[in-house]
């Protein structure tokens, strides 16, 4: 850990209009997705002697700790990211510092960080325009003489990007607004939306359009009214303009939501229950529309996978897709149909380049602060040389898992670069974790993608994405069985599918020894208590019965557990788990000078991810929940400083509820971001809050909506801006004196957007706040500390 000053505090005074507002809202928990409701704080059932009262608590790795005394030097955790230390300041709040989300020591595999082949950055404007030995011939063969015909077919399921927000129609006229040469036919399906934003595209059925100077025209009228996230849609769609438009070059654009790997595309407004098209879905579709592509684009959330990139290696020659999620604004279309229709043999991997290109600096010219990525992937190459290095990695992966080095893995998951953090997609980037991971098979299958991935850009505050993400579990073990799931029916190698289990099922193994669900409940409610370490025989009696199929397994996986004990040795895990958990009963406040602080042992350290502040003000009646910030301070010699100053994060000098999501950048640039829980208009959104080099103040850099209710499983895209006159009430989540969530309420007083929206940190009632630290083990597993004494 290295000294380094904190940030400057920006205080503007007292907060405003603190306080629930109205009645209930009847939405569930609005902070954290599960919230707390019904966890208590508490050992694994069957231990004996486990639970012993403690007067402070903590274990960190991400957060920190508000600090006002000027007399204690500011420790900022410096996290090992790709090996190399990441210096993150970050403002906004009344903090002293935050820091990365990685973990405090080295990992096993450090070394692997000075590899001199080891590049640092994601691949920014490199265009690599190499083929690797053992490729495929590209499917599309053109003629180069000006004769060669483009079909580009644009799947634009409208949904609510377009009823609520007009992006779709703005595509569109990003389109029309294209030069189209005649030997270029641009087809659009429409669909998916309650209410379209022009005169011209209907709302009640399905059509399909060409795309002409200067608007569209309608090819067919009515199409029924299937759900465009139906695989028999996209599959007739493809061969409409198969028949109709015959080419040399197909393209295929899919636009709409995305939710990854395991929820795959599309949200059709119009038919909620249809669900996404997942990746067999999309498979299904492309196999019966018997068409081979150029690319296989995808202008929507989260679809640049590995998973995603190895099933179109059968119909495509190349994906263009972003690892994150997209800003509403999405790709920009005008340059690349330009380009295309200038030559309709231009290089994929030049017309690739210009969208990328284009849809990084249009991202960075109109929402600023919203992470962007876009890569371009050479399926054929990616075919020849992944999946047998794939498979190594994997085999190789699940030895550790099994072994003795299961830290080595999840200190590398933790520390890769995640997308979508707060929808928990658990997708992170495969290279990153790769060289997290640092073994010989591991290297060998980053150079296979590395290779694969022919342009890759970045906005300046994603660090470490370096072309394609990959599912791995570690925030939500329920999607285990359904990625279980996905992956064979797409034929992704079993033995990576062994490698997902493997792991997920040792983590919940490690949580339930911990003592499953937690909360901060307890420490709120004077009843902290912490467990004693378990002994190996101790461990398998708990693992026995989850073996078993009971002993609590459904609350720990969300009740999707058919992974659990898949290939999970009892005996093994059991002394692997009791010689790595966290000693419980030292999470404690002691009184050292003017301060309390917390002390543990490097090992004990070694086993904690991440460390946040958790601060709930008390109204009267209960709690609200302010939420979590990466704020931490430390003592010279490395204890943890148990004190809070008595100041939150504010929008218009209003406190309002904050969750800390992610932290990145290099010494050159850093940004930290969260969310902000609101009703936009009525309806269940979050802002999103950026502070980094250029303005360690923070801002609000956009506004992401919230589906409730099962309405999708995809993720939103973010929003650029708000509009004047747009309504804002903040939300916070409420829990009774008896440790009970009772709902989630307004949260002070409502604001009418006037075009500006200003963060800083006000000063609210210390006496009535509550402060802990969260901490989060290797296992993904929550400890609450001990409330910070005043």
């Amino acid at each position: 850990m290295n000294k380094g000053p904190g940030r400057k505090r920006n205080i503007t005074g007292d907060s405003k209009d603190i306080g629930r507002r109205g009645s209930g809202l009847g939405s569930g928990p609005v902070g954290r997705g599960e919230g707390y409701a019904g966890r208590r704080p508490g050992g694994a059932s069957g231990l004996s002697g486990g639970q012993t009262p403690a007067s402070g608590g903590g274990a960190p790795m991400r957060s920190g700790a508000r600090r006002a005394s000027p007399g204690l030097l500011v420790l900022v955790l410096i996290a090992l990211v790709v090996g190399f230390f990441l210096f993150r300041k970050c403002g906004g709040t009344t903090i002293d510092s935050h820091t990365a989300s990685g973990v405090f020591d080295s990992f096993p595999t450090a070394s692997a960080t000075n590899d001199a082949d080891w590049v640092e950055k994601a691949n920014l404007g490199v265009l690599d325009t190499s083929v690797a030995s053992g490729a495929r011939n590209k499917y599309t063969v053109l003629k180069g003489d000006g004769s060669d015909r483009a079909t580009v077919m644009v799947y634009l399921c409208g949904t609510d990007l377009e009823s609520k927000h007009g992006m779709a129609t703005s595509d569109l006229q990003e389109m029309y607004s294209a030069d189209l040469a005649a030997n270029v036919n641009v087809i659009v399906y429409t669909g998916g939306c309650k209410q379209w934003n022009n005169k011209t595209i209907s709302s009640d059925v399905n059509q399909i359009y060409k795309v002409e100077a200067g608007g569209v025209r309608c090819l067919v009228s009515d199409d029924g009214k299937e759900p465009m996230t139906k695989s028999s849609t996209l599959a007739d769609f493809i061969k409409y303009c198969s028949k109709n438009y015959p080419a040399e070059r197909n393209i295929l654009v899919m636009w709409d939501h995305g939710g990854g790997s395991i929820s795959g595309f599309g949200y059709d407004e119009k038919n909620v229950s249809a669900g996404s098209m997942t990746l067999k879905g999309i498979r299904d579709a492309l196999s019966a529309g018997d068409v081979k592509f150029d690319f296989v684009g995808f202008d929507a959330c989260l679809m640049g996978t590995l998973e995603n990139a190895l099933m179109l290696g059968d119909y495509a020659d190349y994906l263009i897709g972003s690892e994150e999620t997209e800003p509403g604004i999405g790709w920009y279309h005008t340059g690349w149909l330009n380009a295309l229709s200038a030559n309709t043999a231009v290089s994929t991997l030049d017309l690739g380049k210009i969208i990328v290109d284009d849809y990084t600096s249009h991202c960075e010219r109109k929402c600023a602060g919203q992470k962007t990525t876009l890569s371009l992937v050479d399926l054929a190459e990616l075919r020849a040389t992944v999946p047998d290095k794939f498979s190594a990695f994997a085999k190789q992966t699940v030895e550790l898992i099994g072994g003795d080095d299961y830290k080595v893995v999840s200190d590398a998951r933790a520390n890769a670069r995640s997308f979508a953090v707060s929808s928990k997609s658990d997708q992170v980037d495969v290279v990153h974790l790769l060289h997290n991971i640092g073994t010989e098979d591991a290297k060998a299958l980053v150079s296979a993608v590395r290779g694969a991935v022919k342009y890759n850009r970045t906005s300046q505050n994603m660090t470490n994405a370096y072309g394609l993400a990959i599912y791995f579990p570690y925030q939500k073990t329920s999607q285990v069985d359904n990625a279980v799931e996905v992956y064979e029916s797409i034929g992704v190698d079993s033995d990576y599918t062994q490698c997902v289990r493997s792991f997920a099922s040792l983590e919940v193994a490690g949580q339930a020894v911990a003592g499953g669900a937690s909360s901060p409940l307890g420490s709120l409610l004077g009843s902290f208590t912490g467990q004693s370490p378990v002994s190996s025989s101790g461990v398998t009696d708990i693992l026995g019965p989850l073996l078993g199929g009971s002993g609590g397994l459904s609350e720990l996986t969300g009740g999707a557990s058919s992974f659990f004990g898949r290939g999970l040795d009892k005996e093994s895990a059991a002394a692997y788990i009791a010689e790595n958990q966290l000693d419980q009963t030292k999470l404690t406040w002691a009184k050292d000078g003017g301060s309390y602080v917390m002390t543990l042992d490097d090992d004990e350290w070694a086993l904690i991810h991440d460390l946040k502040l958790n601060v709930f003000y008390d109204d009267g009646d209960g709690y609200i929940d302010l939420g979590l910030d990466n704020i931490y301070e430390f003592t010279d010699d490395g204890a943890l400083v148990g004190e809070y100053d008595g100041a939150w994060l504010a929008i218009n000098d209003r406190a309002v509820a904050f969750y800390c999501d992610d932290v990145s950048g290099s010494d050159e640039f850093y940004s930290m971001s969260g969310r902000v829980p609101i009703l936009l208009n009525g309806e269940r959104a979050e802002l999103l809050v950026v502070f980094d080099s250029t303005n360690e103040s923070g801002y609000v850099a956009g506004v992401r909506r919230v589906y409730v209710d099962g309405e999708t499983k995809t993720v939103a895209k973010a929003l650029d801006t708000l509009a004047v006159g747009d309504v804002i009430d903040f939300v916070c989540d409420f829990y009774t004196y008896d440790g009970k969530y009772e709902d989630s309420y307004k949260f002070g007083d409502q604001i009418v957007y006037d075009g500006e929206l200003t963060v800083s940190d006000v000063r609210v009632d210390r006496a009535k706040c509550s402060a802990m630290y969260m901490f989060t083990d290797i296992y993904e597993k929550e400890y609450f500390s001990p409330v910070i004494p005043e």
